[in-house]
């Protein structure tokens, strides 16, 4: 796969541009879907871009809209090709949540909000052993192990001399002060935090006990946004077995708005630090 090409990003602005050929055509999913003897939700994956799509696909949707430039056809085609390409996280076989990885990989900024664990981009290896592991007690070690990997291979965002992922994250204090693993294991994960803290593109802000009742009680979520104007922000939202995209200008503006109070309400980004290391203190950190 060529290294500029997401399919999962491909998937989704392909995705995007059928939609707005149907509507430009004035036709529903539904109509579109008996017009090609295919089901209604496959004509909504496509165009939100969970499904991927064959190249047959675009030239009969392209057909029922009556798009007559080759120009934009062979360009249609040609994103339906891409999108079929295998990204680094598919080396890795049957990942349950593959299309966030995809989003994550292209992203520009990503915000988000963990009131329970580290945030995986923040984990060091013995901490993501611990977490995984309590969470799926019915895991194979090969499982446990695959889960580590791609979990440390998408921390290569944050590292990326050229193009960092900008990362800001407001985490709960309960994720500080309950043990997973053991003190150690706590210990060298907030030392980690702190050091990460540090890059100019990472910021972290600890929602103290102190504030009582705060916005995020609703659950964590992740906000991901991207550089190019063609992609529309997406609320991420995880699931134990299946995860939520949310597209829509509303619901990305309320989660944003959300966000922001959460921001206003947790501490600084140096008391954050301050905290962190005072509590990593009781870990013998």
């Amino acid at each position: 796969m060529a290294s500029n090409v997401n399919p999962t990003v491909r998937r989704r602005r392909l995705g995007q541009e059928l939609r707005r050929l149907r509507e430009l055509k004035g036709m529903t999913a539904e109509e579109v879907a008996d017009r090609l003897l295919v089901s209604q939700s496959k004509i909504s994956r496509l165009e939100n871009g969970r499904r991927s799509i064959s190249q047959r696909d675009v030239r009969d949707l392209c057909g029922v809209y009556e798009v007559e430039d080759h120009r934009v056809v062979d360009s249609l085609m040609q994103m339906a090709k891409d999108s079929r390409q295998q990204g680094w996280w598919h080396a890795f076989g049957d990942i349950p949540y593959s299309v966030y990885i995809g989003l994550e990989t292209d992203a520009a900024s990503l915000r988000v909000y963990e009131s329970l664990i580290v945030p995986g981009l923040l984990q060091t290896h013995d901490y993501a052993h611990a977490v995984i592991e309590g969470m799926w007690p019915e895991a194979t070690q090969s499982e446990i192990d695959k889960r580590i990997q791609i979990r440390l291979k998408r921390q290569d965002r944050l590292k990326d001399p050229d193009n960092p992922l900008r990362f800001w994250a407001v985490i709960d204090e309960a994720l500080l002060r309950r043990v997973v693993g053991n003190d150690r294991i706590m210990a060298d994960q907030l030392k980690h935090l702190a050091e990460l803290s540090l890059q100019p593109h990472v910021t972290l802000q600890v929602l103290p006990y102190a504030v009582g009742a705060h916005p995020g009680m609703y659950g964590k979520f992740a906000i991901l946004e991207f550089q190019d104007a063609m992609d529309a922000s997406v609320v991420y939202l995880e699931g134990v077995t299946s995860d939520l995209y949310l597209e829509k200008p509303n619901d990305v503006q309320s989660y944003t708005v959300m966000y922001e109070h959460l921001r206003a309400k947790a501490l600084s980004a140096e008391q954050s630090m301050e905290f962190i290391h005072q509590v990593s203190e009781s870990y013998g950190g």
